[in-house]
């Protein structure tokens, strides 16, 4: 635990009498009040998460001269400013070496935005493929950014912050001030929720954490609950159910590929096209209440096909769901399966993501 790092939230969480646990090289609140109750809250009113271990880089220069434009999968001179993208910085083979979000903070400017165990290497990944001399800085350290996740997230914000943020809709954001200091609110999150996204500097985030949970319609939520809350909505995690072994068209994430620019990793992608897929994300639910659970094996008539990456205990459908890769021809919806690991064994069957298809995100 002495090597760990912690959010500049670590004495709330304590005060709040959270379950701590390492979780990408960091300290994490993992849950409060528990993980389905907190799961149910962010669902029906608005949840708090402190995602102050994700990391933020800033680039700044000509996008194309520069040669940010062909690091990622997507284009970023074409995303309009104030708007965002989601994709992935990918290597020679067409691995996924972290999935990311790309902010257009104006002409020159834009905020790259990565997983937390990755950003280290991201970094010096991303820097290496920039030209010498590229202004490109990992600004990490000194940025706080908390999310708000729920039907009730827009009403809480407008009321405290004005109505800006009222008109922002899905994968947009606004460069305002909060608490006296510059901050970006987002219209993004990881829970199928209508959320925000809030990156302020890290010495105010305890002020608006605060200030945000003396509201009685947010609590605060922990890693377990957004797990459960990502999965039902068939959000993939980095480190589970992609990596550097996994590519997009694997993964089923072909639709944050542009294939029409260069990016590293494009001529991977196209042999796979050309060749044809040897493994693919299949989606499952389980006939009944148990929990799949990650390196589970996933068997089709007696036979191991393929593992669960990503498996939890549905509160919102009453079963058990998971994510795991398969051989093309098992990912066939409505597939019957079995999920097995010693002696135990779930029947269950292929369907279709999101597996939760209520949720508020698009309110």
């Amino acid at each position: 635990m002495e090597n760990l790092r912690n959010t500049p939230l670590l004495s709330r969480h304590q005060q709040l009498h959270a379950l701590l646990a390492p979780f990408g090289g960091w300290n994490m609140p993992i849950q409060y009040e528990g993980i389905i109750a907190e799961h149910r809250w962010c669902r029906e009113q608005a949840s708090l998460f402190d995602i102050c271990h994700m990391g933020e880089f800033i680039f700044r220069g000509d996008m194309e001269e520069s040669g940010l434009e062909d690091i990622f999968t997507f284009s970023v001179k074409s995303i309009p400013i104030g708007r965002s993208r989601y994709g992935f910085l990918l290597n020679e083979r067409g691995g996924i070496i972290d999935d990311l979000i790309v902010f257009r903070l104006g002409e020159d400017e834009a905020m790259v935005v990565v997983n937390a165990a990755t950003s280290d290497n991201d970094f010096a990944v991303i820097r290496s493929r920039l030209k010498p001399g590229v202004s490109f800085t990992d600004i990490s350290a000194a940025t706080g950014k908390l999310d708000l996740q729920g039907p009730l997230s827009r009403q809480v914000l407008v009321e405290k912050f004005g109505e800006q943020i009222a008109v922002l809709p899905y994968f947009k954001f606004i460069r305002t001030t909060l608490l006296g200091v510059d901050a970006v609110i987002s219209r993004t999150g990881y829970t199928g929720e209508l959320g925000y996204e809030i990156f302020l500097p890290a010495d105010k985030v305890g002020e608006l954490w605060d200030l945000l949970l003396a509201d009685q319609r947010v609590k605060p939520a922990g890693l377990g609950a957004r797990d459960v809350l990502r999965l039902e909505v068939g959000y993939s995690l980095y480190g589970s159910d992609i990596d550097e072994a996994t590519t997009p068209l694997e993964a089923g994430l072909g639709a944050f590929v542009n294939m029409d620019k260069k990016f590293i990793g494009k001529e991977a992608l196209q042999k796979q096209q050309r060749e044809g897929l040897q493994k693919v994300k299949a989606a499952f639910q389980v006939h009944s209440r148990r929990s799949p659970r990650h390196h589970y094996e996933i068997c089709f008539e007696g036979e191991a096909v393929g593992t669960v990456t990503s498996g939890v205990f549905s509160p919102m459908l009453g079963c058990g769901i998971g994510i795991g890769y398969v051989r093309p021809e098992i990912a066939t919806l409505g597939a019957q399966i079995a999920i097995m690991h010693d002696k135990v064994t779930m029947d269950a069957a292929v369907v279709e993501l999101p597996f939760y298809k209520g949720g508020s995100l698009r309110s």
